[in-house]
């Protein structure tokens, strides 16, 4: 099947802390996470057809994923299960402001996906490729598949959207900024503090010009409760953050790249793209975990 966005990274299981401990312990409720499975999601939320390409293990927690998206309509036709190769696991301490994390992540089936097991043809068919510097970050192996699935983007005129998600625990500055620059993405989304570690950029106006001389269409600077600020080479103008009862930050930029490219490819809007993400960002992080909270497109609009 044909899908509107193609996401590619890892899917990971998030265990994520209670507030209160049980019998003096720490307890846990699980949930899922793994940033561009979560875009996918919140686009799929927001009626978009949406798929993702990535790898499980032959586990619980793999078989955990695949009910997910097939709860959620995510076309998974093409994620092999890698027998032998667990599923991802991420622990997590949130906060409003921010989170901790602790990964088992290595040797996982997804970091092992590599550029034989990208579909040319479903990304031929698709009108958006979304990764992130996480996808580019977590293997080389996994760093060749997304870069190759770029260039098989280009060659069929199948947009590249990139949010840049850096994780400096994953790779250093000066690799990430090597890389992520020769990502050739139509579709930008950084944060301004990502911009001050890896440009040296604080000045807005300065960040989205230096996208925008890299070659991207569309540029949207993730500023937290600053909003956000959308830019193409005619226009820019700035997107206030929805009202919101912050209790984990967990997905609120993932889900705003979501929901943002699920409402520009359906109104070709951006202004109104970018509102619609604001508020699906804001009722994200007014919940627990990436996933869970991440509102419907009933919550956000009457259709």
């Amino acid at each position: 099947m044909s899908v509107d966005i193609l996401g590619i990274g890892e899917s990971l299981i998030e265990m994520v802390k209670l507030p209160d401990p049980i019998d003096g312990r720490p307890a846990y409720v699980q949930g899922f996470g793994g940033d561009t499975s979560t875009a996918i999601i919140a686009a799929a939320r927001q009626g978009a057809k949406a798929g993702y390409l990535t790898a499980v293990g032959d586990d619980m927690f793999g078989e955990a994923m695949r009910a997910l998206w097939s709860r959620e309509g995510v076309d998974q036709s093409h994620v092999p299960t890698r027998e032998g190769d667990p599923t991802g696991v991420c622990f997590i301490d949130p906060d409003p402001a921010g989170r901790r994390f602790t990964y088992a992540r290595r040797g996982s089936a997804a970091s092992l996906y590599g550029p034989a097991d990208v579909p040319e043809d479903a990304i031929a068919a698709a009108r958006v490729l979304h990764l992130s510097g996480i996808t580019l970050a977590i293997s080389e192996t996994m760093r060749a598949a997304a870069l190759h699935a770029c260039d098989v983007a280009r060659v069929h005129g199948t947009l590249v959207s990139l949010d840049l998600n850096h994780r400096p625990r994953l790779w250093s500055d000066d690799l990430a900024r090597e890389v992520l620059s020769s990502v050739p993405a139509d579709i930008v989304f950084p944060s301004d503090d990502e911009a001050q570690r890896l440009l040296g950029l604080t000045d807005p106006d300065a960040i989205l010009d230096h996208y925008l001389a890299q070659g991207a269409a569309i540029i949207a600077l993730k500023r937290g409760a600053q909003g956000a600020i959308i830019a193409t080479a005619d226009d820019r103008f700035a997107v206030p953050a929805a009202p919101a009862t912050p209790v984990d930050s967990a997905g609120a930029g993932d889900s705003f790249a979501g929901a943002f490219l699920a409402y520009w490819l359906e109104t070709g809007d951006l202004r109104v793209s970018a509102t619609r993400a604001a508020k699906v960002a804001a009722g994200t992080v007014s919940g627990l975990g990436a996933v869970e909270p991440i509102p419907r497109r009933s919550d956000i609009i009457d259709d």
